[in-house]
């Protein structure tokens, strides 16, 4: 073990982004890249923690809806209300299933119930019930809290960018302000630097508070994810780090730079130390022949934090 990337094995992947961050950060050589280009965006969801069973947001959702179908009764004949008052959640795995196979049929269904969760409240209603959430709430079939679901080896890579002069975003289809609150904590990411799904926001002008609209207003996955890199940063990244096919278009856009580095973590790990192996969702990136694969089972040698 030594202090650069402990919790990597001694691989040609860990060897990869050694030498990566060697040659943008020396000042003689052909590669180097300022610090202030040298930009690292990460997607989160399966590539900074676990995302199985469901995605974090999903277990926080499933209580809001639940507790709207308890309020109205109705909303238990339709989709997602029916699944998280019956427990059969058989529905909402098929629709993620089917948006990263390229099948949005559901998706519209989903989102709607998505906005409509926080409609009305106040951002700092909402920051407070997430906050409640992540302080209480315990991973599925982990039973640990989700602070404890992080990918140790991610969070090393980056402390060890940052270290190096890199200025790394959370890029992720889960939705901006839902993550916003655990990002410090977890990874050291402020807010302002976590790139997410945005929910519609109108001003309330007699309450002097920013509320939240029964709306989405952008979907931030696929080719949505270049765009909102650009927007918030106004560069090109030349490190970027995802695990499905959702996170392509991201990881091609770090690719335009002169020299960079395309992360994609592959869960193929079958001893039991974390997530079950799956492929579901990432096998066009999995196909592609020019990304630095991260396998969970070879290249790290722990998975969560001690």
């Amino acid at each position: 073990m030594t202090d650069i990337l402990p919790s990597w094995r001694d691989t040609a992947t860990r060897t990869a982004i050694i030498d990566f961050v060697a040659a943008v950060t020396d000042e003689g050589g052909a590669d180097y890249v300022a610090p202030d280009a040298r930009v690292a965006v990460f997607d989160n969801d399966g590539t900074l923690w676990t995302e199985k069973p469901m995605v974090t947001q999903l277990h926080y959702l499933l209580g809001e809806w639940k507790k709207a179908a308890e309020a109205d009764p109705t909303l238990t004949e339709k989709q997602p209300y029916k699944a998280a008052a019956s427990g059969d959640l058989a529905w909402l795995g098929a629709a993620v299933d089917k948006h990263y196979a390229g099948d949005d049929a559901d998706l519209g269904v989903l989102i709607a119930a998505v906005a409509g969760s926080s409609a009305g409240l106040s951002v700092e209603d909402y920051a407070a019930s997430v906050e409640e959430f992540y302080r209480d709430a315990r991973h599925l079939s982990l039973g640990t809290p989700y602070s404890l679901t992080v990918y140790q080896p991610m969070v090393e890579l980056v402390r060890y960018l940052e270290a190096n002069g890199f200025t790394a975003y959370i890029v992720s289809g889960g939705e901006r302000d839902f993550m916003r609150p655990m990002t410090v904590a977890n990874y050291g990411i402020p807010a302002e630097r976590v790139i997410g799904t945005g929910l519609g926001l109108t001003y309330d002008e007699e309450a002097n508070v920013v509320r939240y609209a029964p709306k989405l207003a952008y979907f931030d996955d696929g080719p949505e994810k270049p765009v909102r890199i650009w927007m918030r940063t106004g560069r090109r990244p030349i490190l970027a780090a995802g695990n499905s096919n959702g996170d392509l278009p991201m990881l091609r856009f770090a690719q335009g730079s002169p020299r960079s580095l395309a992360l994609l973590v592959h869960h193929d790990d079958d001893t039991d130390r974390g997530d079950t192996p799956y492929d579901k969702g990432a096998e066009q990136a999995l196909a592609a022949d020019d990304l630095t694969v991260i396998s969970v089972r070879d290249d790290w040698s722990q998975v969560f934090p001690a």
